[in-house]
């Protein structure tokens, strides 16, 4: 795993809600609210952020919802604009699956969606494409 460049510090935790609000709309994932996020965040299997010690926010984020047991979810893989290509999400990411080998039982099965950016973040830690076995669906009312 990558060492955060100085001025950064990794916590473990989801980042407070407006940061988490503001990091989700402003690195282009799906704006969500606070009646969302308040459930979201406390709802997680674990959780770290990125905090930009010159400005006191946080960067950069990243989650994992699931059992506990086999299904292990990454969500909310992001970084800001500013802070990007400075070896963050690479970190996040790195920290998250070193949390499901430290503390899932062996054989979990651990996934995301991977939109564009992302990919080759996903791919360097050993993700592979689902398709055509699987792929992924939503309701599209839902969302």
């Amino acid at each position: 795993m990558a060492d955060l460049p100085e001025g950064y510090r990794l916590l473990e935790g989801p980042p407070p809600v407006d940061e988490y609000l503001a990091l989700r709309r402003e690195s282009g994932l799906s704006p969500r609210n606070r009646a969302q996020a308040v459930p979201a965040l406390s709802g997680s299997w674990y959780a770290c952020h990125v905090l930009h010690e010159p400005t006191g926010l946080a960067a950069g984020m990243g989650r994992i919802i699931g059992d506990g047991g086999w299904y292990f979810h990454i969500v909310d893989m992001a970084v800001l604009p500013a802070h990007q290509r400075k070896g963050l999400g690479d970190t996040i990411l790195g920290v998250l699956l070193d949390r499901i080998h430290a503390k899932a039982p062996p054989g979990a099965y651990v996934n995301l969606l991977a939109d564009a950016p992302g990919r080759r973040l996903y791919a360097r830690h050993g993700f592979v494409e689902s398709a055509p076995e699987s792929i992924g669906m939503y309701l599209a009312d839902e969302a």
